[in-house]
């Protein structure tokens, strides 16, 4: 048996969402004729206090969407330097937006103060193209799976509102985040210009995210979408099961339980360290057992646990909907026996 916590993604869609597939009413979403995508992104906006959402392949593309449409060529994002939209996009704010970076401490608690947002914008001026855009990530995948509350969201949005510079919320897994706070997520995105959020981590969807803004930059970001080779066609297929884990979210509270109760677990096993997690993102310190972070999944994979290197001795332990609480005690006692062989 085979216990997969390398990420929330590689759930399987349900039984519920291959009927919705199947039976989805489906038109060309580039002639804005798929009935099911615009239910999807109706309702998305809808939940997130929006007024216009875009569906979109991926989270990475959403975030770079988002980024393009914010910025002209030459401006410099601000945002953390675990941030998920430099560390693991390959590069594309500079390949597809042609942007400068200004990197931020966002520290454990996954957000700046209002003073290190003001002093990390620059001002446009003749010798310099000022920053363009500002991003905050929630939950903070590098951070651990962080839950930033309201406020501090909040409060680091309005310093860069204070300079007109937009706010951009990489929000893939915001969904966890709103659970974990037990806040509304139309609240947690009340200050962001945009907000990607993904479908097919947490929430269980097979494929798709969506970035949701006000209507003129969601017109813009189609555009750009376009551009970035995500115009579908009858899309509606991938959509109705996306409407569908959209809908039930009541499972992630499960997740949380589940991450926190394998965070305990590893901590009782000799070399490996980890905190309370906030979300379903358990970061686990193995450097304790003498072995790196990829010899460490490779030696636990050899007992039926999967697991993914995060830095040369973390590993990411990820709970998901496939993951029920016979696979966590199972995966503990795994891990508990490869450190013994």
């Amino acid at each position: 048996m085979v216990v997969d916590l390398r990420s929330d993604t590689v759930t399987r869609p349900s039984d519920a969402m291959r009927e919705a597939a199947k039976n989805a009413e489906v038109g060309d979403d580039v002639y804005r004729d798929d009935p099911s995508v615009n239910e999807l992104e109706h309702r998305a906006a809808e939940v997130l206090g929006k007024e216009a959402g875009l569906f979109v392949p991926s989270g990475t593309m959403g975030n770079q969407i988002a980024i393009r449409t914010h910025t002209d060529r030459g401006q410099e994002l601000l945002a953390d330097e675990h941030a998920h939209v430099l560390k693991w996009e390959l590069g594309a704010v500079a390949q597809l937006s042609g942007l400068q970076t200004r990197l931020l401490d966002f520290g454990d608690d996954g957000v700046p103060t209002p003073e290190e947002v003001r002093e990390g914008i620059v001002e446009e001026g003749l010798h310099e193209a000022g920053t363009g855009l500002f991003c905050l990530e929630n939950t903070h995948n590098y951070r651990g799976g962080v839950a930033v509350p309201k406020a501090d969201i909040d409060a680091a949005a309005e310093a860069a509102h204070e300079h007109d510079v937009p706010v951009h919320l990489d929000g893939a897994r915001l969904f966890n985040a709103a659970a974990s706070l037990d806040t509304d997520p139309a609240a947690l995105a009340e200050n962001a210009d945009s907000v990607m959020f993904c479908l097919s981590k947490g929430l269980g969807a097979p494929v798709g995210s969506v970035l949701v803004g006000e209507q003129e930059f969601i017109d813009r970001a189609r555009r750009t979408r376009k551009l970035f080779g995500g115009g579908m066609r009858q899309a509606g297929i991938i959509a109705a099961p996306a409407l569908l884990a959209l809908e039930n979210r009541e499972h992630l509270d499960a997740d949380h339980r589940r991450a926190a109760e394998i965070a305990d677990g590893l901590a009782g096993i000799d070399g490996i360290e980890t905190t309370a997690p906030d979300t379903n993102i358990v970061v686990a310190d193995v450097a304790g057992t003498g072995l790196t972070a990829d010899e460490f999944v490779g030696q636990i994979e050899q007992h039926g646990v999967l697991a993914v290197a995060f830095s040369e001795t973390t590993v990411r332990f990820t709970t998901n909907w496939d993951v029920g609480d016979a696979d966590v005690a199972n995966a503990i006692d795994s891990v508990r026996t490869a450190m013994q062989d």
